[in-house]
């Protein structure tokens, strides 16, 4: 068995801007959850080309003891706790897995994201088949209320119902902003569907920790796109070279972080 959830993230600014928006974001977000010897490594960050799909191929690999429950720390042998991503980019279209050598096929993640021009009406817009689309729960998240983000993660300044963008003049978004948004054609609009299966096969465990991951990754996707859009006017008028060469720079500060021991935040990256 496995579980799987569709969040849908309405946003905003369009499909176009959001691929810069969301490189952007990653980079910031993954020096916020290194130092101390923890924290994320990548190995590859490179374009690829197969089965007539292309984009950006990233490996990563991520050192997390201390963000796993304490409850997998107990029986969880020395060195089990590091987690290998690999992610196929092919925007608008991206695929993430993260799997673990010690768990082997016991244990997977599968985000697979579609970023459509909608304000995530579409229905089954990863095209599964009717039977596994039945056992899906669908989650709507609201990146302006305040209600979905746990208390430890608010942060004023990464508050969308308070923040105006200088360079667009979007935002702050009030409680009806997507009906705003739906009766605006002229103002820029998207979805990210993500698609989130998990298998986590340990007796006595499973329903436990399949279900607290997909709550982390609730939690990890309002914090990270109330971050891109608060963010907004420091990627707006970025390029993908601007991106590539930040991504460039970013690899070798995380090494940096990793090796020195130094602690910075704990905001959480996206998956891709």
């Amino acid at each position: 068995m496995v579980l799987i959830k569709e969040f849908r993230v309405v946003l905003p600014c369009s499909v176009q801007e959001y691929q810069v928006g969301q490189l952007y974001s990653v980079a910031e977000a993954s020096k916020n959850e290194t130092g101390g010897g923890e924290g994320i490594e990548v190995l590859k960050n490179e374009p690829y080309e197969q089965d007539g799909e292309k984009g950006q191929f990233t490996h990563k690999i991520y050192h997390l003891k201390s963000k796993v429950p304490a409850f997998v720390r107990m029986i969880a042998p020395e060195g089990s706790l590091v987690f290998h991503e690999k992610a196929w980019n092919a925007y608008p279209y991206c695929r993430t897995i993260v799997t673990n050598e010690y768990m082997k096929d016991d244990f997977f993640i599968k985000i697979e994201t579609w970023h459509k021009p909608d304000l995530g009406t579409l229905e089954n817009v990863h095209g599964l088949d009717p039977n596994t689309w039945k056992t899906v729960e669908i989650v709507h998240i609201d990146i302006a209320d305040r209600s979905q983000v746990e208390p430890a993660d608010y942060k004023a300044d990464e508050d969308p119902a308070l923040f105006q963008s200088v360079k667009t003049k979007r935002g702050p978004l009030g409680a009806n902003w997507k009906k705003e948004l739906a009766g605006n054609p002229d103002c820029p609009q998207m979805c990210a569907y993500k698609l989130v299966t998990i298998k986590f096969k340990w007796w006595g465990l499973q329903s436990k920790v399949e279900n607290f991951i997909q709550k982390q990754e609730k939690r990890i996707f309002t914090n990270f796109h109330r971050q891109l859009f608060c963010w907004i006017d420091k990627w707006i008028d970025l390029t993908m070279e601007d991106i590539r060469k930040m991504e460039e720079e970013t690899q070798r500060e995380l090494e940096t972080l990793r090796n020195q021991g130094q602690v910075r935040g704990t905001s959480a990256a996206s998956d891709e």
